[in-house]
């Protein structure tokens, strides 16, 4: 017999009512303030306080006090909204170690399902299966977990004996919370942080994310486009963006030790070609993942660090260099292997050729969920926009965007590099034995750093070959690293810089890129040059 049923207030009562509240507090507890479990995905049990759930017990306690319970209907609602606070708190604590950035509702739920099929790409079918069955058994876990608790804590808080003692403790609690603003110590060190925070910024968001149209003035200023490209005289330019070309290639000591052969080779290469090459530092707008917020970051000069702003701009009218490259007489290329769907977005950029991975020409074997090997990417990009024959059927300089897909996460499988330009388009270019190779890497979402060297090494290798074999002389190839790879390989404090070089012939172009900070050779300088979106101002 419980207190609340009308024991005697003994000992017996007292010990009775505390292990009655006890567990259900605990387990509530654990729902809301468990912890990722870097580097990964999974979870770890936190050993603080939800302040939210403190001020719900309270709460429960006043309307026990008043109506004597709550019920069934009431315990199953309450507990449905703890196990979406507990799917919510999921989310945001695995968005900040695995992206290093609050969780976006209104940008992240359209991406979930692309990232659950990255996921599966790399794990058998079984693994699939009963992730998919643990996925859908969780909420249901979670519900009834939260209802069982929720229903036991409601029958002990209407013993009213310890109310007293309740309403003390919650008072000193919330007066710790709330006077942390106003004194030296941290008063709130017990807590976990709460989720109202994140509730707060998405519904403050969400009006925004609804009407972007009218929002442009949130943009706020960006490039004129209004010089002109005198200076390239008639270059072809490739904006090559290097997929998760992080500065902890450069800031890592281990990285840095196990590529050096790799970046060596590839300064080789650009000075077999006779070309040169300027680096700088720059700080991306994402970490990570969420690559088309550099790609904008860079394209139309405007600071996307907010996905928000991202959304605006994909809404408005705005310049990019592809739009004031078309306008100078350039052909503009959208070269993009990685795009496997529909992108009605695409259409903000006004590319004059938009080719995702079903138009690029490619019919070799497939190399997991990214399809085509960067090396074969770029030999039929090359065929087909940058060969004396692609010139002469249309002489107009190009202006190519190119994002890379080899070095995306998880890294792997990996071809082999051929460095046979001629063979690398066919579909015959990868033998059986090879593709069979690369598949039966295992990968891994965890332990990554391997995967990812040889994904950066691989990275140099083909562009390093393109330079010194193929690409046309006058060329100008700037290469920005998009994001530092995930957490897993960068690291837990890892800063949000990344490299940018611009490799050409012309000394007198990029001398004038080195009065403005850049440094000579691809070694990273220490310093940050600026926010990515700022370079669109220096290259105009």
């Amino acid at each position: 017999m419980t207190p609340a049923a009308g024991a005697a207030p003994g000992w017996r009562a007292w010990a009775s009512w505390l292990w009655g509240v006890a567990p259900a507090f605990l387990l509530l507890n654990a729902l809301l303030t468990f912890e990722n479990r870097w580097p990964g995905i999974g979870i770890r049990f936190g050993q603080r306080l939800s302040y939210e759930l403190c001020l719900g017990v309270l709460a429960l306690l006043a309307w026990c006090a008043w109506r004597g319970g709550i019920g069934a209907r009431a315990r199953h609602a309450l507990a449905a909204l703890v196990a979406v606070l507990a799917l919510l708190r999921y989310a945001d604590v695995t968005a900040v170690a695995m992206l290093a950035r609050p969780l976006n509702l209104y940008w992240d739920l359209p991406h979930a399902w692309q990232l659950l099929r990255l996921a599966a790409a790399g794990v058998s079918p079984t693994q699939v299966v009963l992730a998919a069955a643990a996925a859908l058994a969780a909420p249901v876990a979670v519900h009834a977990a939260a209802a069982w608790a929720i229903g036991r804590l409601v029958r002990h808080l209407a013993w009213p004996r310890p109310r007293p003692w309740l309403w003390a403790a919650g008072l000193g609690l919330t007066l710790s919370w709330t006077a942390h603003p106003f004194i030296e110590r941290d008063t709130r060190w017990f807590f976990s942080l709460p989720l109202a925070p994140t509730l707060a910024r998405e519904a403050a968001r969400l009006p925004a994310s609804l009407a972007p149209r009218l929002n442009d003035a949130r943009l706020g200023p960006g490039p004129a486009f209004d010089g002109d490209l005198a200076a390239l005289a008639g270059a072809d330019v490739v904006l090559l963006f290097a997929e998760a070309y992080g500065a902890t290639v450069f800031d890592d000591a281990g990285h840095a030790r196990a590529l050096a052969p790799a970046r060596a080779a590839l300064a080789d290469a650009i000075a077999a070609g006779g070309r040169h090459v300027v680096t700088a530092r720059v700080r991306s707008p994402t970490f990570g993942g969420s690559s088309w917020l550099a790609h904008a970051a860079v394209l139309a000069g405007v600071d996307t660090s907010d996905p928000l702003q991202h959304d605006l701009l994909l809404a408005s009218d705005r310049s990019t260099l592809v739009s004031h490259f078309a306008a100078q007489g350039w052909r503009t290329v959208g070269w993009m292997p990685g795009l496997q769907r529909p992108w009605p977005e695409g259409t903000f950029y006004r590319f004059e050729r938009l080719a995702p991975l079903a138009a690029i020409g490619y019919r070799g074997a497939a190399f997991g969920y990214w399809h085509v090997p960067d090396e074969a990417a770029m030999a039929l990009l090359h065929d087909q926009e940058l060969s004396p024959a692609a010139k002469a059927a249309d002489p107009r300089p190009r202006f190519v965007v190119f994002p890379n897909v080899s070095s995306h996460a998880p890294f792997r499988p990996l071809p082999p590099l051929l460095n046979d330009w001629a063979r690398a388009g066919r579909p015959d270019a990868y033998t059986p034995a090879q593709v069979e190779a690369a598949l039966a890497v295992p990968v891994s979402w965890v332990d990554a750093t391997a995967a990812y060297r040889d994904a950066m090494a691989y990275v140099f290798g083909w562009l390093g070959g393109w330079l010194r074999d193929l690409a046309p002389p006058d060329a100008l190839v700037i290469v920005v690293g998009d994001h530092q790879p995930i957490a897993a390989v960068s690291g837990p404090a890892a800063s949000w810089d990344v490299p940018v070089h611009v490799i050409g012939r012309d000394r007198a172009l990029l001398q004038r890129l080195e009065a403005e900070g850049f440094a000579p050779g691809l070694a990273l300088p220490a310093a940050t040059w600026g926010p990515m979106h700022a370079l669109t101002d220096l290259l105009l």
